[in-house]
């Protein structure tokens, strides 16, 4: 644990915020205040994820967020100052070094009840306690933020806050890879070379797959070959074909489409063999033709993933001790200020960019 921190002096906050889609400026807010069982934190580092850009789009507007002006963010870390008197209980005192995701759930409902808060049948509710930060929750591109302790997780003390902003992202990516499930030996095809995809491939390999193919195009894919992936560029003909000639025309066991595009969608289920498992972690826009005769006659095994449930405190020891390097896919860091192009050079993949860092 560093230093304790102090709680802010001043009553305003710098933080990026949207008023519009796709219009947004850094402006003075004032510092929020935590309730019982919730932590004011001093925000270190946050990633841009790609719902973020979809958020500042507009792409989810009356959603995500549901009204404007809203300040997104929600793969972020940083360092408690204050908290409430629930809250310094349960240990999150002054000084603790935390990382946040962004689901917490009722706390009463089935869903939660059953470990499962990231489909919280209060889902929306504030005024029954639900939050989904940085979505229609306040979030975290701001120099403080206040969270529920149901969605904050201490951190190693040498984890530099880069690479604790990224536990959200990896705590998805495990989640997606434990739904289907990974045996010892198993083929393992990540469909989409982005953050999420990559991290896919280092999770089913630390939990024991043999082979990680990595699906993708351009940059991206350097840095999968980097890492030890088998690749595919889906620029240089059939992804498909391509695959299962690398598996002597088999399939492989598992594949997790994180780039949620009608083709992606429908390519991962093709690329599985006979008794093959699917999940699905990218959010598809438009709908994609299935084929349902492979589903069925294969005896295919499909999983949905909605961010992730109890996984936080299960990747991070794995990101600690290099089983999962997360480190290696940060390309960037930008001051907040320079949010904008921060956010440019994400969607635009500058320089190969996968995972950039916003600092306040």
């Amino acid at each position: 644990m560093s230093a304790v921190a102090a709680p802010p002096k001043t009553g305003e906050m710098q933080a990026l915020v949207l008023t519009a889609p796709h219009e947004f400026e850094i402006r003075s807010i004032p510092i929020p205040r935590p309730g019982a069982n919730e932590i004011l934190a001093r925000v270190h580092a946050i990633a841009i994820c790609g719902t973020d850009a979809e958020i500042v789009e507009g792409t989810f507007k009356g959603r995500w967020p549901r009204a404007y002006p809203f300040t997104p963010g929600h793969e972020w870390a940083g360092e408690v100052v204050d908290a409430g008197e629930v809250a310094k209980r349960f240990g999150f005192v002054p000084g603790t070094r935390i990382a946040g995701t962004s689901h917490s759930g009722c706390g009463y409902c089935r869903m939660c009840r059953t470990g499962r808060y990231n489909l919280c049948f209060n889902y929306g509710r504030e005024d029954l306690g639900h939050r989904q930060y940085g979505h229609y929750t306040q979030g975290a591109y701001a120099d403080y933020v206040v969270h529920t302790i149901k969605a904050v997780f201490p951190i190693p003390a040498a984890m530099p806050f880069d690479v604790a902003a990224l536990c959200d992202t990896a705590s998805i990516a495990l989640h997606s890879v434990k739904r289907p499930g990974i045996e010892p030996a198993d083929v393992f095809v990540a469909v989409g070379s982005g953050g999420i995809g990559l991290l896919t491939a280092m999770c089913a390999r630390a939990l024991g797959a043999a082979r990680c193919i990595v699906v993708g195009g351009g940059k991206r894919l350097d840095r999968a070959r980097e890492l030890g992936f088998e690749t595919v560029d889906y620029h240089d003909g059939d992804p498909v074909a391509r695959v299962r000639a690398m598996t002597d025309d088999r399939g492989a066991d598992v594949a997790v489409d994180s780039a949620g595009t009608k083709d992606s969608v429908r390519q991962a289920i093709l690329m599985v063999r006979k008794g093959g498992r699917v999940a699905f972690t990218g959010i598809p826009k438009e709908p994609s033709q299935i084929e349902f005769q492979k589903i069925v006659l294969e005896e295919l095994d499909l999983y949905g993933v909605r961010a992730n449930r109890n996984t936080m405190e299960e990747v991070m020891p794995l990101i600690a001790d290099g089983r999962i390097p997360a480190a290696k896919l940060i390309t960037h860091h930008f001051a907040l200020r320079r949010f904008g192009e921060a956010l440019r050079t994400f969607n635009q993949r500058i320089d190969g960019a996968l995972k950039v860092i916003v600092e306040p």
